[in-house]
């Protein structure tokens, strides 16, 4: 697949200069750069809130020039966001599975990211296995399938969306004490968190995700901070 404008991508930042994130895009041999008011809406105090080294963010790509991208991470939709990061995730499980049943997962990633990108090929494929088999075979698509139904069989998750701000002047330190908990946060913008537990079963997910919450809630009191819960849509 080719980088085209508008689409959206998982980025690295790499380093920060003044008011301009540089970014390697996941996948592709491209360059990315994104400017301050790209970043986010309105003023921000501190830059490194939102992109920091190392950190992996959703761009959405603006304009495409001599090998370059110039980037956006505040253009992108939450739905946009989570459906890029539910992908990286799985391509990361549908690497691991490949090496499992023997086969090379930078060759066969390469073949299906000609004809697809990879948030459709999970969909295609989770409603026909033919598509897999148009990569691995009858054999090892069966297996491959195998080993993912056991896995989603398995762990479960409990999800949940909470705002959280703090306007202290150690105002991010209190944040990252804040949520310093045993779960999986990603930021998604405007003081929204997603907090992520797994468990054994669905029972056992949402046991951690009460604890989590409780933790989170104690912390917030203690730091002065807003702290609110998102009601499921």
């Amino acid at each position: 697949m080719e980088l085209k404008e508008d689409d959206v991508v998982l980025c690295k930042v790499q380093k920060i200069e003044g008011t301009t994130v540089f970014l390697e895009i996941e996948g592709f041999s491209v360059a990315g750069s994104m400017v301050l008011s790209e970043v986010a809406a309105g003023r921000i105090r501190n830059l490194r809130q939102y992109v920091s080294p190392n950190r992996l963010v959703v761009c959405k790509v603006l304009k495409l020039a001599g090998g370059h991208a110039e980037l956006s991470l505040r253009r992108v939709t939450g739905r946009e966001r989570d459906a890029t990061l539910e992908a990286y995730k799985k391509e990361k499980a549908f690497r691991s599975v490949l090496k499992f049943v023997g086969e090379n997962p930078d060759k066969i990633l390469a073949e299906i990211k000609k004809d697809y990108s990879l948030i459709d090929f999970f969909v295609d494929v989770k409603e026909d296995s033919q598509v897999l088999e148009n990569y691995l075979g009858k054999e090892k698509a069966a297996k491959v399938l195998q080993v993912f139904s056991e896995k989603e069989g398995g762990e479960k998750a409990a999800d949940r969306k909470i705002v959280l701000r703090s306007e202290g002047r150690e105002g991010v330190e209190d944040v990252k004490y804040i949520l310093n908990v045993d779960a999986e946060i990603h930021y998604l913008g405007n003081s929204k968190f997603s907090v992520k537990v797994a468990g054994k079963d669905f029972k056992e997910a949402n046991g951690k995700m009460q604890e989590v919450m409780a933790v989170i809630e104690k912390r917030a009191k203690e730091k002065k901070a807003v702290f609110e819960t998102e009601k499921e849509k």
